[in-house]
């Protein structure tokens, strides 16, 4: 079979983050437990970070673990941080090779010892690196990332190190978890559901959105390169008009 191929590779975005949802309902259509969904999903997850390196996407940001997600069962929570730490084990080698830098955003209390180790331990490695970012969202969420944020910038006024009247947009951003990192032009979420789920809402905000039906562990670089070329399509006005 021919591989598929992006047709062009003008105005490629900066910055694609994806919700990777149906991982689930994928094993559950298959009848298989859920965590064989989990499992198909990351090397899913493989196969569109390197599309990503190769059509020359400077940042990808995935949704990994979301603070919501705690309320699932223990067995299923416990597999997706394992399942988070084989992924950057397993990979480390290409991630070394291709120089792609490791960015983890989230809040560090509930996580697992060994994962927080393993956070810091590849952040660290790949901070010099600058082929690529790749972030991943792990017990994240958009509003608790914008109270964090709060939070510094009042400390910081408190302090006196920045007056209340000297905030502004790029203030806040420099605060976020996302410091230094552009903001997202492409959003991509799986499986049909059309909300972004306390996802980078601060980043969003001005995101070309692409929701498609197909299922997280069955969105392969062919469906990736279906939303890069409707990307494409687009023309962003930013409020503004187009001539």
């Amino acid at each position: 079979m021919k591989k598929r191929k992006l047709k062009n590779f003008n105005n490629i975005p900066n910055h694609v983050a994806v919700i990777m949802d149906g991982n689930g309902r994928w094993a559950e259509k298959r009848g298989l437990k859920r965590n064989m969904g989990h499992r198909k999903g990351a090397d899913r997850l493989y196969e569109i970070l390197m599309a990503s390196l190769e059509v020359g996407v400077k940042v990808l940001t995935v949704y990994a673990f979301s603070v919501e997600n705690w309320k699932r069962p223990q067995a299923e929570v416990d597999y997706l941080m394992t399942e988070a730490t084989n992924f950057l084990k397993k990979h480390e080698s290409d991630i070394i090779s291709k120089e792609i830098r490791v960015i983890v955003i989230g809040e560090d209390d509930r996580i697992p010892d060994y994962l927080r180790e393993k956070k810091y331990y590849y952040m660290d490695l790949t901070k010099d690196y600058n082929k690529m970012t790749f972030v991943i969202a792990l017990n994240y969420g958009s509003h608790q990332e914008l109270v964090q944020m709060v939070k510094k910038i009042s400390e910081k006024v408190k302090t006196n190190e920045i007056d209340i009247n000297d905030i502004n947009e790029q203030t806040v951003e420099e605060n976020l978890y996302t410091k230094g990192l552009p903001p997202v032009d492409l959003m991509i979420r799986t499986s049909g559901e059309i909300r972004v789920s306390n996802f980078l809402l601060w980043q969003l905000s001005y995101a070309e959105m692409y929701f498609t039906k197909v299922l997280w562990p069955d969105f392969n670089k062919k469906e990736y390169y279906k939303a890069l070329e409707e990307y494409q399509l687009r023309q962003r006005r930013f409020g503004g008009l187009t001539k």
